[in-house]
This record gives C-alpha cells, structure tokens and sequence, in this order.
C-alpha cells in the first residue's frame, strides 16, 4: 500500500503548474500596487486588525509594502521560470504568509489558499524541468515524480471544494438571499446587470455553486465526466471572474485542472517539442514512511481546522468564532454599528471617534467580527495607558445577518479591553440571541 506513494508518475502536470503558478502570483502581487490594494489597507492605515498571535507583524513604514510586493511579484517570475526555485518559494511563502497574517480587514480564503498552496510548493520537485535551474545544472533534469504529489494536491483541492459546498448548506444560502444581496451591486454591470437581478437566475446561482463545489473533484476525477466537468468549470470561474471580481482565484482554479488529465496528454498539449513520453521507473523513489506521515497530518490538520466551529457554543455565522481558515466563501453579509467608549477610572464614558484611528474600509469590516472589537479595544487601551489615563473599553454593537433584524452583538456592561481572547471555546462577552438569521 505504501510503495503507490511513490509510483514514479509523470511530472508535467506538476511544472505546468509551477509555470501558471507562478505567474498567477506575478500578477496578484503587482496588481495589488497597481489596484491601489495596498495603499487602502496596508500604507493608508495607523492601526492593523493583524491575526491575534501575530501582533508582531506590521506595515514597513513609509512606501516599504510597495517594495514588498514589488519583490513578491518578482519571486513569482523567478518561480514561473524555475530560477532558484527553492529559494524563490521559500522566501514567497515567508513574505505571503507574513502580509496575510499582518491583516485581517481584507481577509480573503482565496489569499490564505495562497498560502497554503506557497507551504506545498517548498517541497514538491516543481523545478526538475523546464526550468533554469534544469539549464543552468543546479538541478538535475527529472521528468518524474512521486505519486504522493498528486495524491496531496487533490486531496486538498477536495477538502477546499467540499468545505465551500457544505458550508452553503443553511437557510439564507438555500432560501436565495444571500446570493441576491451579492448580485444587487452588480446591477449596473453591461449585458447581464438586470439579468443578475432575477429571482430565478438567483436559485440557479445558489444552487449550481453548492452542487459545483460538491462535485467538481469527484467529476474530473472521473474519466466518462471529465471534459464535461472541465468545461463546466471553464464557464464557472470565468463567470466568477467577470460577475464577483475575486482576483487571480478563478484562474488558479482552473489551473489545478492539469492535475486531472492523463500526464501523457498534458505533455503532449504544453510540450510541443517534447511529445516523447517519460520513461516511468517503478523503483525510483524509495517509500519513506515519514513522508506518508507527513502527507497523512497536513491532510487531517486540513481536515479538521475548518470544522473547529462545531465544538465552539454558538453559530459561527454570527460569532465569527471559527470562521477564518475554514472554506466559508462569500456566505453572509453584516450590517450595523459598533460605538467605542472608553473611561476613565471615577469618569464619564467617553465616545471613541473612529475616524481617527481607523479607515472607512476597517471600520465597515470590524461591525459584526468579535475578534476585531476585542483587538481594537485593546489597542485603544494600550494607546491611553502609554498617555498616563488608565481607561476601560466598552462596547455598543448591533448586528443584522443577510438583511435581517439587528441584535445586540457585545455585551456593553463588559470592560472587553479587560476580557481576555478565548480561541477554542465560545468567549462570553459575546451575545448570543436566539434568533438572528432571517
């Protein structure tokens, strides 16, 4: 059973990949200059919602994140053409990890998806072909490689998709309303504006992206659906791309397709002038029961980080407690208010005007995201104790879900710059109503 880990399988699914992965990355980088992204949230911003742990991550001051990911884009380059290929991704992976981890108020799945593929890529053999590091012999040309390869990347894909599906499994997504608050700013665009604004078109939104992410894998897994699935998923992201405007995700996505097809016609597709077939050598790689570990624990991790909720009391839709890292895409939308109060010890509470401490972006994003009113109460308690005015933090915060009616989110008695951050159990300083979703 373990010697299939390390089949000998053709590798041109594998540098086909690292080519488009490469470039993919290329141009999210440099078009988040060039977007204005990082100047909205990273250059533009005193204060950053940062991952908890990570409260060491900041900005570089001054134009430093333009040059940051200047250099990014240029590791994808060096990535795509499978310069120094190692170096290159290592040093992508620590500087993605280190912006994605640095904040939050544009979070993104598809960006931590990023990450994750960046971890993978450090270890697979991408650059045995096709590559400088081939040409320029720092590499010895191989056309092959394990089978656990394939075995890793499909998984995750698998567990990615599956996620989405399952998670879109509650009354809002299935009764169409949050797919029609998605589609009601798209009502100005040419052509399929109104089209978007259609109570039909909008159950076949909700329920093609549920059966989509709940069968794409399976489908192209499979030889007899395989073109039907990939021509599907042609039409699928690039729809995505055009109607919600979600970055490079849609094109990685079809990327990953070359996993899916024979290897042989993936060399002969991309390879022009390379058709001869690899020659598969059964005994090449030698079967290392630590690698089947470590490919069996990033799986089970992967598994098993996105249904953390379920143990947590409360449903994450409203306490955000579990929801970051776990596939939950586009899947409710929040609107209310937060108001900050500090006091001072024998003092009146006073009103926090945001507006000097945050952007109009991160205010929006904090409203109905407990982890983030906490951070800022602590920074608001950090910043007066540095003055010499001990203050307390309390919070007035109403939420509505999908449109429907707000309830009070933190408790406003709570001093939440005196409340701890709890990560594996429900923190109590956070409301829980019994009804809150339409």
């Amino acid at each position: 059973m373990i010697d299939r880990f390390f089949k000998a399988v053709d590798n041109s699914p594998l540098i086909i990949f690292r080519i488009i992965f490469g470039f993919l990355v290329a141009c999210e980088c440099w078009g988040a200059i060039l977007t204005g992204w990082v100047k909205r949230v990273l250059v533009d911003t005193c204060f950053n919602f940062h991952f908890i742990p990570f409260s060491f991550l900041h900005p570089l001051p001054g134009n430093g994140m333009y040059l940051y990911f200047f250099v990014m884009g240029a590791l994808g380059i060096a990535i795509m053409l499978g310069y120094r290929y190692v170096l290159a991704t290592i040093t992508f992976c620590l500087l993605w990890g280190g912006v994605y981890f640095m904040q939050k108020s544009a979070y993104n799945n598809h960006y931590y998806l990023l990450w994750l593929l960046s971890i993978l890529m450090v270890f697979l053999p991408a650059h045995k072909d096709v590559s400088l590091d081939v040409k320029q012999n720092r590499v010895r040309l191989s056309n092959v490689m394990p089978s656990w390869v394939l075995i890793l990347i499909i998984g995750q894909l698998f567990l990615v998709y599956t996620y989405a599906s399952v998670a879109k499994l509650y009354p809002d997504w299935l009764n169409t309303t949050v797919p029609a608050r998605l589609m009601a700013g798209k009502a100005n665009y040419p052509l399929i504006g109104e089209l978007l604004q259609q109570t039909w078109a909008h159950y076949v939104i909700t329920y093609v992206g549920i059966l989509f992410d709940l069968l794409i894998i399976p489908a192209l897994l499979w030889k007899p659906t395989r073109k039907i699935a990939f021509a599907v998923a042609v039409f699928f992201h690039i729809y995505n791309s055009i109607v919600l405007q979600i970055g490079i995700f849609p094109y990685l996505a079809l990327g990953f397709t070359v996993f899916f097809f024979p290897a042989s016609k993936i060399r002969k597709w991309f390879y022009p002038k390379h058709k001869k077939a690899a020659v598969l050598q059964q005994d090449q790689f030698a079967a290392s029961k630590f690698i089947v570990a470590l490919v069996s624990l990033w799986l089970l991790v992967q598994l098993c980080l996105p249904i953390r909720h379920w143990f947590i009391d409360g449903d994450v839709l409203w306490t955000e407690e579990g929801h970051r890292l776990s596939w939950r895409m586009m899947l409710r939308s929040k609107s209310g208010y937060t108001i900050f109060k500090t006091k001072e010890a024998g003092g009146r509470k006073q009103k926090v005007r945001l507006e000097d401490y945050l952007t109009n972006k991160q205010i929006n994003s904090m409203v109905g995201k407990p982890d983030m009113i906490w951070q800022f109460a602590q920074y608001l308690k950090d910043i007066n104790q540095r003055q010499g005015k001990p203050v307390e933090v309390y919070v007035d915060s109403w939420v509505g879900v999908n449109g429907g009616k707000r309830h009070r989110l933190i408790d406003a008695n709570e001093d939440i710059a005196n409340q701890p951050w709890t990560w594996w159990k429900h923190n109590c300083w956070v409301l829980l109503p019994s009804v809150y979703i339409n």
